[in-house]
């Protein structure tokens, strides 16, 4: 899966300790990456339904887990975007036994840190902690899952939060351009909506709603748990079944989506936002689901396309003609689709130059691919950023949850080079056709609609909507 990269790579510890080739095997300026694998799994099922994976690892007396839930943003009502993401902050705020000041206290006073992300696929608790303290934070844990109060006065005070950052979102175009190119793209499909929901429906948030959605989308059968660090799997399975005991709601297996049969391209929306001296630019069409058989080649691909800080569009965009200071491609990968974007901004009279040339670069590798010395140049590059996703507890509990969730494989960390490595020219030519704007894709536009649309001749029907509609 993509990662995105970042800036401490200890490029040459890794290289000291690569083992010597296979004789025979030598390639001329290619080196034969090192092994990345990961920990032996211990898998077992607690009396509730929850399945556990254990792994041993390190000498630093330091545990990580993760929980991952299947209850996304994908599994809310119609009428309530945002619950998801909203009810998994909320759980944090008090269980039946510990109010928030209570659980701050007895987090903060082992040293331990607890988070929570959402998705539009997944909720995920993550928990840090010393080994010795283990057994009591992994009751905390399923405290939190188990038997969250959701007090009324914390459902208040969220809901007052959430409302202002909407409010205050309006002022960034960057998020209000996301937002936009979202609900435009996939349209009525539950991935047609932001993971925070809007201010229209988180003020219509009860007490009741939370609790609904929790005893209905949150249960053992559609969760997951993973523990890495200084902790036996005996005694993981053993505190787990203590902590989750009990467990119950939640569907039988994940609720499956409603297949992606088309997204909503071919069209330009203008979001109206008359102070802004600049455009953001969203462009956007069809891409792959998580785990699709064309996620090697394409990430190769994309990686000289715009995904890396050397790529074309980079180079021809920013570099070549001074349009921006930032510009990339990227596939987004969900459970039941996903997509292909380019993600820019420039100043407002340069709106369909931008659009020009970045689709124009776009064409050029969906034509031809990319060369050979780019695709290896792209394969070394992102064979050698791929151990950094195996580096700590946490990165390894992430990897060892996305790999089940999403159905990888079990062989999905110690393949992963080999198999981008395998990769030929002539498979970026392929997914390059499939993928890259076949058909006229989606644009969506935030900025100044009475200079801006007078340049957008010829890029298909416009709509102009205000950028209070994405409040």
């Amino acid at each position: 899966m993509a990662t995105r990269a970042t800036k401490k790579t200890p490029v040459k510890k890794t290289l000291a300790k690569k083992p010597p080739a296979k004789k025979g095997t030598e390639k001329k300026g290619t080196p034969a990456p090192v092994a990345v694998t990961l920990p032996a799994l211990h898998e077992s099922t607690t009396s509730s339904g929850l399945k556990v994976l254990a792994a041993e690892r390190g000498v630093l007396p330091l545990v990580a887990m993760r929980l991952v839930i299947r209850a996304g943003s994908a599994m809310e009502p119609a009428d309530k975007h945002g619950l998801a993401d909203f009810t998994a902050r909320l759980m944090r705020r008090g269980t039946a036994k510990m109010s928030a000041d209570e659980l701050d206290e007895t987090i903060e006073f082992v040293g331990a840190s607890f988070s929570v992300g959402s998705s539009e696929d997944v909720l995920s608790l993550f928990v840090t902690t010393p080994a010795e303290h283990f057994p009591e934070m992994l009751s905390v844990l399923g405290q939190l899952v188990r038997e969250p109060s959701f007090p009324e006065r914390e459902v208040e005070l969220a809901r007052e939060r959430a409302l202002a950052g909407f409010t205050n979102d309006l002022d960034d175009p960057s998020v209000v351009a996301d937002r936009a190119f979202t609900r435009a793209l996939w349209g009525t499909h539950p991935y047609g909506h932001d993971v925070g929901g809007s201010s229209a429906h988180v003020r219509s948030f009860t007490r009741d709603d939370l609790v609904r959605f929790h005893r209905e989308q949150m249960g053992p059968r559609v969760s997951l748990l993973s523990v890495v660090g200084a902790v036996s799997p005996e005694v993981v399975a053993r505190e787990a079944e203590k902590a989750f005991a009990g467990w119950a709601g939640g569907p039988e297996a994940p609720v499956a989506l409603p297949p992606v049969d088309s997204l909503a391209t071919g069209r330009v929306l203008l979001v109206d936002k008359p102070e802004q001296t600049q455009t953001q630019v969203r462009i956007g069409g069809p891409g792959f689901r998580v785990g699709h058989p064309d996620y090697f080649p394409a990430a190769a691909m994309n990686n000289v396309l715009g995904g890396g800080f050397t790529s074309r569009l980079v180079n021809e965009v920013r570099v070549e003609r001074g349009l921006t200071y930032g510009i990339h491609s990227y596939f987004d990968m969900l459970n039941a689709g996903g997509v292909f974007g380019i993600s820019t901004f420039t100043q407002t009279d340069k709106t369909r130059e931008i659009i020009d040339v970045s689709l124009a670069e776009v064409a050029k590798v969906r034509a031809k691919g990319i060369t050979p010395a780019e695709l290896k140049k792209a394969q070394r590059y992102l064979a050698g950023l791929y151990p950094l996703r195996t580096e700590t507890n946490e990165s390894v509990a992430s990897v060892i949850s996305d790999i089940r969730v999403h159905g990888l494989g079990d062989d999905w960390v110690e393949k992963f080079r080999e198999r981008l490595l395998a990769v030929k020219a002539k498979e970026t030519v392929e997914v390059a056709a499939k993928y890259l704007f076949a058909q006229p894709p989606l644009i969506v536009l935030v900025g100044k609609a009475s200079e801006v649309k007078k340049q957008l001749t010829g890029l298909g029907p416009v709509t102009v909507v205000p950028a209070s509609d994405y409040e």
